[in-house]
């Protein structure tokens, strides 16, 4: 059927890719859900600790924010991996029109491939949240981080392998 990718695969002519950016734009909107769960969760860790409630729930938060950067970074992933994959098409205009999916999973999979704990470095949300919970850990008198941290770089490991074994 004309207009489907399983049928221009292989195949020579004209591609349009307007209901791909069409789903890129959607896509790109969606980080502003990251976005406000990530202010959300940031709140709600502040205001734990400005009530001083018990630090499981801190933990709760701190766990939150992890998953977002992660989704975060995988969505930034994800985009950069279709877009790249579009402008292969675009530039190298190929006599036959190469599997898109195929093209887009291979990009995404080696961007995955290069994830690090030093991509949450990067996130300025997280980042912000890390310093506005150490500085207000300050100002209360909390004690530094405990056996906490530790787990939360365990969600990072599991993430870091889940990535590899998909």
């Amino acid at each position: 059927m004309p207009g489907r990718s399983s049928s221009n695969t292989g195949s020579t002519g004209f591609i349009s890719f307007s209901s791909i950016e069409s789903a890129l734009s959607s896509l790109k909107s969606f980080q502003s859900c990251i976005s406000s769960g990530m202010d959300t969760a940031s709140s709600v860790a502040l205001d734990l600790v400005e009530t001083q409630t018990e630090v499981s729930s801190e933990y709760s938060m701190d766990k939150a924010m992890v998953e977002f950067a992660m989704m975060d970074r995988e969505l930034n992933h994800y985009v950069k991996a279709v877009q790249s994959a579009m402008n292969h098409v675009k530039e190298e205009r190929p006599e036959k029109i190469p599997d898109l999916k195929l093209l887009v999973e291979k990009r995404f999979l080696a961007l995955q491939n290069k994830n690090s704990d030093a991509d949450f470095q990067n996130n300025e949300k997280f980042v912000q949240f890390k310093q506005q919970l150490k500085e207000l850990k300050k100002q209360s008198g909390t004690p530094k981080e405990d056996g906490r941290q530790r787990e939360v770089d365990t969600v990072k490991d599991k993430d870091a392998s889940r990535a590899g074994n998909e």
